[in-house]
């Protein structure tokens, strides 16, 4: 079995879509008509976003974390995470933790997006 993809239950998919465009350059795969369902290519795994609304109005209940709290967090791999992460504040995410070399040889950083969703910013594990 493979992870297919990861759906974040959002206000604004347009919008939302848009922010991960500019701050980690992922390109869109679908983007429904209506702007109420989105996918972005990230390689293997499909990055998706689906209004609050639409579910809504399917009957499912969907929570949102408090940003302070996340339940989760997305990770980006990348060789330059210092470059990766000021781009990441250029499209207007927050900063959580500058880049910090960790024991294990790994570099890191956290942003928080205009949504509410952590996300790490980091190189390749072994």
């Amino acid at each position: 079995m493979q992870l297919g993809f990861v759906i974040l239950y959002v206000a604004d998919v347009p919008k939302t879509m848009d922010f991960y465009a500019r701050a980690f350059g992922l390109q869109t795969r679908f983007l429904h008509e209506g702007g109420d369902y989105g996918e972005m290519e990230t390689g293997g795994t499909r990055l998706a976003f689906s209004a609050i609304s639409l579910m809504e109005s399917m009957g499912k209940k969907v929570a949102a974390s408090a940003p302070d709290r996340p339940a989760f967090e997305l990770a980006f791999t990348t060789d330059d995470v210092p470059a990766a992460l000021n781009r990441a504040l250029a499209a207007g995410a927050e900063l959580v933790q500058a880049a910090t070399d960790m024991p294990w040889g790994q570099t890191l950083s956290y942003v928080r997006a205009p949504e509410g969703t952590l996300v790490e910013i980091c190189t390749p594990t072994g």
